[in-house]
Protein backbone atom coordinates (compact mmCIF):
# COMPACT_ATOMS: atom_id res chain seq x y z
CA UNK A 1 0.00 0.00 0.00
CA UNK A 2 3.25 2.40 0.78
CA UNK A 3 4.35 1.98 -2.70
CA UNK A 4 0.68 2.02 -4.68
CA UNK A 5 -0.51 4.90 -2.52
CA UNK A 6 -3.36 3.27 -2.29
CA UNK A 7 -5.55 2.35 1.00
CA UNK A 8 -5.80 -1.15 1.89
CA UNK A 9 -9.70 -0.89 2.69
CA UNK A 10 -10.20 0.23 -1.60
CA UNK A 11 -8.52 -3.35 -2.40
CA UNK A 12 -10.35 -6.43 -4.01
CA UNK A 13 -7.91 -9.40 -3.37
CA UNK A 14 -8.03 -12.78 -5.24
CA UNK A 15 -6.30 -15.32 -3.37
CA UNK A 16 -5.97 -18.82 -5.74
CA UNK A 17 -4.97 -21.54 -3.94
CA UNK A 18 -7.75 -22.54 -0.94
CA UNK A 19 -6.08 -24.01 1.50
CA UNK A 20 -4.85 -23.18 5.05
CA UNK A 21 -2.06 -20.80 3.39
CA UNK A 22 -4.58 -18.82 1.34
CA UNK A 23 -7.44 -18.61 3.56
CA UNK A 24 -4.66 -17.65 6.44
CA UNK A 25 -3.54 -15.15 4.26
CA UNK A 26 -6.88 -13.36 3.58
CA UNK A 27 -8.04 -13.83 7.15
CA UNK A 28 -4.89 -11.33 8.13
CA UNK A 29 -5.26 -9.43 5.52
CA UNK A 30 -9.52 -8.78 6.28
CA UNK A 31 -8.45 -8.52 9.92
CA UNK A 32 -5.99 -5.23 8.09
CA UNK A 33 -9.00 -4.40 6.34
CA UNK A 34 -11.94 -4.07 9.65
CA UNK A 35 -8.19 -2.40 11.37
CA UNK A 36 -8.50 0.44 9.04
CA UNK A 37 -12.26 0.98 9.28
CA UNK A 38 -13.94 -1.55 6.73
CA UNK A 39 -17.19 -3.51 9.02
CA UNK A 40 -15.91 -7.06 8.56
CA UNK A 41 -18.92 -8.09 6.26
CA UNK A 42 -18.27 -5.48 3.36
CA UNK A 43 -14.28 -7.00 3.50
CA UNK A 44 -15.27 -10.42 3.30
CA UNK A 45 -16.67 -9.58 0.08
CA UNK A 46 -13.82 -8.20 -1.28
CA UNK A 47 -12.03 -11.47 -1.39
CA UNK A 48 -12.08 -14.23 -4.41
CA UNK A 49 -10.69 -17.12 -3.64
CA UNK A 50 -10.22 -19.84 -6.03
CA UNK A 51 -9.63 -23.34 -5.36
CA UNK A 52 -9.28 -26.77 -7.73
CA UNK A 53 -12.74 -26.25 -9.03
CA UNK A 54 -12.85 -22.35 -9.01
CA UNK A 55 -14.39 -19.63 -7.26
CA UNK A 56 -15.77 -20.58 -3.67
CA UNK A 57 -18.75 -19.68 -3.40
CA UNK A 58 -21.33 -20.22 -0.31
CA UNK A 59 -23.04 -22.98 -2.28
CA UNK A 60 -20.43 -24.69 -3.50
CA UNK A 61 -20.12 -28.55 -2.07
CA UNK A 62 -17.40 -29.11 0.38
CA UNK A 63 -16.71 -25.33 1.14
CA UNK A 64 -14.46 -25.91 4.59
CA UNK A 65 -15.06 -24.24 8.03
CA UNK A 66 -12.01 -22.02 7.03
CA UNK A 67 -12.85 -21.64 4.03
CA UNK A 68 -16.49 -20.29 4.20
CA UNK A 69 -15.93 -17.02 5.28
CA UNK A 70 -14.33 -16.09 2.16
CA UNK A 71 -17.01 -18.10 -0.06
CA UNK A 72 -18.79 -15.46 -2.33
CA UNK A 73 -22.38 -15.61 -2.62
CA UNK A 74 -23.75 -16.91 -5.09
CA UNK A 75 -26.12 -13.79 -6.26
CA UNK A 76 -22.71 -11.49 -5.96
CA UNK A 77 -22.22 -13.29 -9.59
CA UNK A 78 -25.05 -14.24 -11.33
CA UNK A 79 -24.29 -11.91 -13.92
CA UNK A 80 -21.30 -13.36 -14.55
CA UNK A 81 -20.49 -15.71 -17.76
CA UNK A 82 -17.87 -18.15 -16.91
CA UNK A 83 -15.66 -19.32 -19.46
CA UNK A 84 -16.07 -22.68 -19.24
CA UNK A 85 -18.92 -24.89 -18.26
CA UNK A 86 -20.13 -22.97 -15.44
CA UNK A 87 -16.85 -23.34 -13.44
CA UNK A 88 -16.06 -19.39 -12.42
CA UNK A 89 -11.86 -19.80 -12.93
CA UNK A 90 -9.20 -17.21 -12.02
CA UNK A 91 -10.01 -15.38 -15.72
CA UNK A 92 -13.42 -14.87 -14.84
CA UNK A 93 -12.76 -13.45 -11.77
CA UNK A 94 -9.87 -10.98 -13.78
CA UNK A 95 -12.76 -9.86 -16.22
CA UNK A 96 -15.04 -9.43 -13.23
CA UNK A 97 -14.35 -8.51 -10.29
CA UNK A 98 -11.36 -6.55 -11.37
CA UNK A 99 -8.84 -7.69 -8.53
CA UNK A 100 -6.55 -5.18 -7.73
CA UNK A 101 -4.25 -8.03 -5.47
CA UNK A 102 -3.64 -11.12 -7.07
CA UNK A 103 -1.98 -14.17 -4.60
CA UNK A 104 -0.89 -17.56 -5.84
CA UNK A 105 -0.41 -20.12 -3.04
CA UNK A 106 -1.37 -22.79 -5.51
CA UNK A 107 1.63 -24.96 -6.24
CA UNK A 108 0.13 -24.89 -10.31
CA UNK A 109 3.54 -23.31 -12.60
CA UNK A 110 2.08 -20.91 -14.88
CA UNK A 111 -1.44 -20.19 -13.24
CA UNK A 112 -0.55 -16.53 -13.75
CA UNK A 113 -0.68 -16.80 -17.45
CA UNK A 114 0.27 -13.96 -19.78
CA UNK A 115 -3.62 -13.30 -20.76
CA UNK A 116 -4.86 -13.36 -17.38
CA UNK A 117 -2.11 -10.67 -16.24
CA UNK A 118 -2.67 -8.39 -19.30
CA UNK A 119 -5.87 -8.52 -18.35
CA UNK A 120 -5.70 -7.59 -14.94
CA UNK A 121 -3.17 -4.79 -15.67
CA UNK A 122 -5.25 -3.09 -17.94
CA UNK A 123 -8.12 -2.41 -15.52
CA UNK A 124 -5.60 -1.58 -12.67
CA UNK A 125 -2.62 1.13 -12.86
CA UNK A 126 -0.24 -0.76 -10.62
CA UNK A 127 -1.29 -4.38 -10.09
CA UNK A 128 -0.21 -6.05 -6.84
CA UNK A 129 1.11 -9.36 -7.72
CA UNK A 130 2.61 -11.99 -5.35
CA UNK A 131 3.38 -15.97 -6.57
CA UNK A 132 4.10 -17.32 -3.61
CA UNK A 133 4.03 -21.30 -4.13
CA UNK A 134 7.77 -22.60 -3.97
CA UNK A 135 9.88 -24.24 -5.28
CA UNK A 136 10.80 -22.25 -7.92
CA UNK A 137 9.49 -24.68 -10.38
CA UNK A 138 5.78 -24.69 -8.89
CA UNK A 139 5.56 -20.68 -9.30
CA UNK A 140 2.61 -19.54 -10.36
CA UNK A 141 4.80 -16.72 -13.37
CA UNK A 142 8.09 -15.45 -12.72
CA UNK A 143 8.85 -12.01 -12.00
CA UNK A 144 10.54 -11.43 -15.69
CA UNK A 145 7.00 -12.54 -17.11
CA UNK A 146 4.93 -10.24 -14.62
CA UNK A 147 7.10 -7.30 -15.73
CA UNK A 148 6.32 -7.91 -19.24
CA UNK A 149 2.96 -8.28 -19.43
CA UNK A 150 2.43 -5.30 -16.53
CA UNK A 151 4.96 -3.03 -19.15
CA UNK A 152 6.94 -2.59 -15.73
CA UNK A 153 3.81 -1.38 -13.49
CA UNK A 154 3.66 -5.07 -11.75
CA UNK A 155 4.20 -4.66 -7.48
CA UNK A 156 6.00 -8.30 -7.22
CA UNK A 157 6.79 -10.65 -4.42
CA UNK A 158 7.51 -13.93 -4.55
CA UNK A 159 7.96 -16.95 -2.75
CA UNK A 160 10.80 -18.87 -4.35
CA UNK A 161 14.58 -17.39 -5.39
CA UNK A 162 14.62 -15.64 -8.95
CA UNK A 163 17.61 -14.01 -11.06
CA UNK A 164 17.53 -10.15 -10.64
CA UNK A 165 15.35 -8.93 -13.55
CA UNK A 166 16.10 -5.62 -15.49
CA UNK A 167 14.13 -2.17 -14.03
CA UNK A 168 14.08 0.96 -15.09
CA UNK A 169 17.48 -0.42 -17.10
CA UNK A 170 19.25 -1.60 -13.86
CA UNK A 171 19.10 -4.69 -12.15
CA UNK A 172 16.63 -4.96 -9.52
CA UNK A 173 16.61 -8.14 -7.69
CA UNK A 174 12.75 -9.09 -6.62
CA UNK A 175 11.88 -9.63 -3.08
CA UNK A 176 11.66 -13.56 -1.74
CA UNK A 177 9.12 -12.77 0.80
CA UNK A 178 10.05 -15.27 3.12
CA UNK A 179 8.68 -15.97 6.74
CA UNK A 180 12.45 -15.53 8.34
CA UNK A 181 11.62 -12.05 8.21
CA UNK A 182 9.16 -12.33 11.07
CA UNK A 183 9.06 -15.75 13.07
CA UNK A 184 12.36 -14.89 14.42
CA UNK A 185 11.21 -11.76 15.71
CA UNK A 186 7.04 -13.08 16.59
CA UNK A 187 8.95 -15.87 18.89
CA UNK A 188 11.49 -13.37 20.41
CA UNK A 189 8.44 -11.28 21.67
CA UNK A 190 6.44 -14.10 22.96
CA UNK A 191 9.39 -15.52 24.76
CA UNK A 192 10.43 -12.26 26.19
CA UNK A 193 7.33 -11.46 27.68
CA UNK A 194 5.96 -14.94 28.35
CA UNK A 195 2.25 -14.15 26.48
CA UNK A 196 0.46 -17.39 27.21
CA UNK A 197 -0.81 -17.18 23.87
CA UNK A 198 -0.02 -15.65 20.06
CA UNK A 199 -2.62 -14.16 18.45
CA UNK A 200 -3.56 -13.05 15.12
CA UNK A 201 -3.44 -10.09 16.59
CA UNK A 202 0.24 -10.36 17.07
CA UNK A 203 1.00 -11.64 13.38
CA UNK A 204 -0.58 -8.50 12.28
CA UNK A 205 1.51 -6.14 14.43
CA UNK A 206 4.89 -8.40 13.19
CA UNK A 207 3.39 -7.31 9.68
CA UNK A 208 2.86 -3.84 10.09
CA UNK A 209 6.16 -3.33 11.98
CA UNK A 210 8.43 -4.78 9.02
CA UNK A 211 6.23 -2.82 6.81
CA UNK A 212 7.51 0.64 9.09
CA UNK A 213 10.80 -0.36 8.32
CA UNK A 214 10.70 -1.55 5.04
CA UNK A 215 13.25 0.14 2.37
CA UNK A 216 10.07 0.91 0.22
CA UNK A 217 8.19 2.78 2.82
CA UNK A 218 10.62 5.71 2.39
CA UNK A 219 11.44 5.19 -1.63
CA UNK A 220 8.73 3.37 -3.30
CA UNK A 221 11.44 1.87 -6.05
CA UNK A 222 13.13 0.31 -3.54
CA UNK A 223 12.66 -3.05 -2.28
CA UNK A 224 10.38 -4.00 0.00
CA UNK A 225 12.27 -5.86 2.37
CA UNK A 226 15.27 -5.17 4.40
CA UNK A 227 19.03 -6.74 3.13
CA UNK A 228 19.13 -10.30 5.14
CA UNK A 229 22.05 -8.73 6.83
CA UNK A 230 20.04 -6.58 8.94
CA UNK A 231 17.80 -9.52 9.73
CA UNK A 232 19.07 -9.21 13.85
CA UNK A 233 17.67 -5.60 13.59
CA UNK A 234 14.26 -6.77 11.83
CA UNK A 235 13.23 -9.70 14.61
CA UNK A 236 14.04 -7.07 17.36
CA UNK A 237 11.62 -4.57 15.63
CA UNK A 238 9.29 -7.09 15.24
CA UNK A 239 9.48 -8.68 18.55
CA UNK A 240 8.93 -5.18 20.14
CA UNK A 241 5.66 -5.35 18.27
CA UNK A 242 4.21 -8.20 19.53
CA UNK A 243 5.61 -7.81 22.99
CA UNK A 244 3.40 -4.51 22.53
CA UNK A 245 0.31 -6.21 21.48
CA UNK A 246 0.78 -9.28 23.66
CA UNK A 247 -0.10 -6.81 26.29
CA UNK A 248 -2.52 -5.01 24.71
CA UNK A 249 -4.00 -8.19 24.44
CA UNK A 250 -3.60 -9.18 28.31
CA UNK A 251 -1.30 -11.69 26.87
CA UNK A 252 0.95 -11.64 29.52
CA UNK A 253 1.71 -10.11 32.14
CA UNK A 254 1.60 -6.18 32.22
CA UNK A 255 5.21 -4.23 31.80
CA UNK A 256 6.79 -0.91 31.44
CA UNK A 257 7.48 0.63 27.72
CA UNK A 258 11.36 1.46 28.98
CA UNK A 259 12.05 -2.22 30.65
CA UNK A 260 11.15 -3.89 26.97
CA UNK A 261 14.51 -3.62 25.87
CA UNK A 262 16.23 -5.57 27.98
CA UNK A 263 13.49 -8.68 28.47
CA UNK A 264 13.95 -8.99 24.21
CA UNK A 265 18.26 -8.77 25.07
CA UNK A 266 17.69 -11.19 27.58
CA UNK A 267 16.38 -13.81 25.42
CA UNK A 268 18.05 -13.24 21.80
CA UNK A 269 20.86 -15.02 21.35
CA UNK A 270 24.20 -13.92 20.85
CA UNK A 271 26.43 -15.73 18.42
CA UNK A 272 29.52 -15.61 20.63
CA UNK A 273 32.26 -17.89 19.53
CA UNK A 274 35.64 -18.93 21.37
CA UNK A 275 38.84 -18.35 19.07
CA UNK A 276 39.91 -21.13 17.17
CA UNK A 277 43.67 -21.19 16.19
CA UNK A 278 44.67 -23.77 13.90
CA UNK A 279 47.77 -26.12 15.32
CA UNK A 280 50.57 -27.77 12.32
CA UNK A 281 51.43 -31.32 13.00
CA UNK A 282 55.25 -31.69 12.98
Amino acid sequence: MKVTGQCIAEQRIAVVGAGSAGCGIANLLLRVMADAGLPEAEARRRFYTIDRDGLLLDATPGVLDFQRPFAQPAAAVAGWSPEGRGKIGLADVIANAKPTVLIGVSGQPGIFSEDVIRKMASAVERPIIFPLSNPTSRSEATPQELMACTHGRAVIGTGSPFPPIIRNGKPFTVDQTNNAYVFPGIGLGVLAVRAGRVTDGMFVAAAKALAEISPAARDPSANFLPPVAELRAVAIAVAKAVALQARAEEQCAPFHDDALDGLIARKMWEPVYRPYRRRLRS
